[in-house]
Formats: C-alpha cells, sequence, structure tokens
C-alpha cells in the first residue's frame, strides 16, 4: 500500500534518514522500529506531509503521494496534542471536522466509540482532569473516527495499564480486519510480536533489518529445540548442522515420552538489542 522510495532527510549537516526503502503491504500491521534518534520519527513526518525529504518519494496504492492523501491517514503521535481547556467531547468533534466529517456525522461516530471504551461521562469535562492514559484514548478514538485506510500508532500504548493496553490491541487487530493498514512504532518487542506481520528496523538513519516477523526470528535461530518429557524435566537440544529436527524427535523418543517439542527462536527484543549493538551489519 504504501512504498517509501530512498528517502532522505537532512537537518543542517545532521542525516536524520539516508536512502530509506521499505514496503508497507496492504491491510497488516507493519512494525517501524528502531532506537531513540534513528529516524523513525522524522519518516513518519514525511509520511505525513509534516516535513519535506530532501531526495526520495512516497507512493500510495502505487502512485506519488500528495498534501490531499493526509484525508485518508490517521496519525496518532507519541505526544500529546489536545487543548487542556477545552472540554473532551467539544474538541473531539473540532478534530473530527479537520478530517472532513460533519458535525453530526462526527458526534454520531463519537458517541459510538465513547459509549464502547466506556467513557460517555467524559464528554463535558475539560482535558486537563484527564490522565494521560485517558487522553490517549481520546486520540485514539479521533485518530481513527474517520475510518482512514492508513493508521499510523508512534508508541499508542504509552500511558497504559495493561487492561487498557489489551483493548487498544485489540481495536488495532479489529481495525486490521476490516481492511485498514497500520503502521506501529514502538520500543516494546513483545507487542511487536504479537501484533506485527512485518517489520522494518531503522538504525543510525538506514533500514538495516526488514522483512515478516516470523522469518527474521527464524533466521536468527540457532537450531535449538526444548523437549518437556513425562516427568516434567525440560531438555535443550541442540540440532546438528544439517540436522532434521524430525528425526532428532524420533531419537529422544526412544528414550523419553515425549510431552511437548518446539524449536527455540529468539525473541524479537534479544533481535533487535542484537541488530543495533553491532551497527546494523546484517
Amino acid at each position: 500500500m504504501l512504498d517509501v522510495e530512498h528517502i532522505s532527510k537532512n537537518f543542517g549537516s545532521y542525516r536524520a534518514l539516508n536512502d530509506v526503502c521499505l514496503s508497507v503491504p496492504e491491510g497488516s500491521i507493519f512494525g517501524l522500529l528502531g532506537p531513540n534518534g534513528a529516524g523513525k520519527t522524522t519518516l513518519i513526518r514525511i509520511i505525513n506531509r509534516i516535513l519535506r525529504p530532501d531526495g526520495g518519494r512516497m507512493l500510495l496504492d502505487g502512485r506519488e503521494m500528495t498534501d490531499a492523501d493526509v484525508r485518508c491517514i490517521g496519525y496518532l503521535p507519541e505526544e500529546r496534542g489536545l487543548y487542556k481547556k477545552m472540554k473532551v467531547g467539544e474538541q473531539a468533534v473540532y478534530l473530527a471536522q479537520l478530517k472532513g466529517l460533519s458535525r453530526r456525522e462526527a458526534e454520531e461516530r463519537l458517541h459510538r466509540w465513547f459509549a464502547k471504551f466506556e467513557i460517555a461521562s467524559w464528554w463535558n469535562r475539560p482535558v486537563e482532569e484527564l490522565s494521560k492514559g485517558m487522553q490517549q484514548k481520546v486520540q485514539f478514538i479521533v485518530t481513527v473516527l474517520h475510518e482512514p485506510k492508513l493508521l499510523i500508532f508512534d508508541e499508542p500504548f504509552s500511558g497504559f495499564d495493561p487492561v487498557n493496553a489489551t483493548l487498544l490491541k485489540n481495536e488495532i487487530l479489529e481495525l486490521r480486519q476490516k481492511g485498514a493498514t497500520v503502521i506501529f512504532s514502538t520500543h516494546n518487542m513483545a507487542s511487536v510480536e504479537e501484533l506485527c506481520d512485518t517489520i522494518a528496523l531503522i538504525n543510525r538513519s538506514q533500514v538495516v533489518l526488514s522483512g515478516k516477523v516470523s522469518d527474521i526470528r527464524h533466521s536468527f535461530g540457532k537450531d535449538l529445540y526444548e523437549a518437556v518429557v513425562d516427568d516434567g524435566q525440560v531438555l535443550q537440544l541442540s540440532l546438528p548442522d544439517g540436522g532434521d529436527p524430525n528425526q532428532l524427535l524420533a531419537d529422544l523418543m526412544l528414550s523419553h515420552r515425549i510431552v511437548s517439542f518446539r524449536e527455540v527462536l529468539p525473541s524479537m527484543n534479544d533481535i533487535f538489542v542484537a541488530t543495533v549493538q553491532k551497527g546494523g551489519a546484517q
């Protein structure tokens, strides 16, 4: 759905993005990862037409993006962007109208979403009375309200307790199921494994790792397997070069009754740390 082709961006003598290329499949959840200062936020702002690149181009559905395409994007920034003195409902309607909804349509959709998130009682409260997490709920609703085909969430779970973080994760999965394409930026690698279909890892202004999450985890695997036997013992087994895991299991069954057998794959957190620490040489 979105193709980023050779995007570069400089701020004076500092190169924030260096020939960045990536492709976001339609109807997927795409993880945009990287350490602080890697260039993720700069790229997100270029996608949203907040910044202009110094080189390269963005393609949306196969054609070069224009400013008008911002209407079909929903962007939830990490920074809170609500007006503290305005009432929640009044502000949500105002922001929805900026995305092209009529006041009537905005109010109808907002009341449905507020009921769904069990926050209807917040409608006439000033924003300054809301906690960080409560404000993030309102911003999430405003981000998705106009039903954009491309959603960009930057650290969407920041400030949420586990219950509300789970609520938001379920909503993101439901939005994908309904056809939305999601770009998801976070430092929480557990969420990446749980939600993302594909990822790109940016380090030192460049894409250093990209692909399907499952393929990446397997490519970093070290042919380690774990077997649980009937007495509860957990066995760690290393597969010889060129070995067959089925044969490994068959050999093990000669001396044990196997309860479970699985390949031990590195976590995305381990892969993230290893790739960044070695300077993104992969």
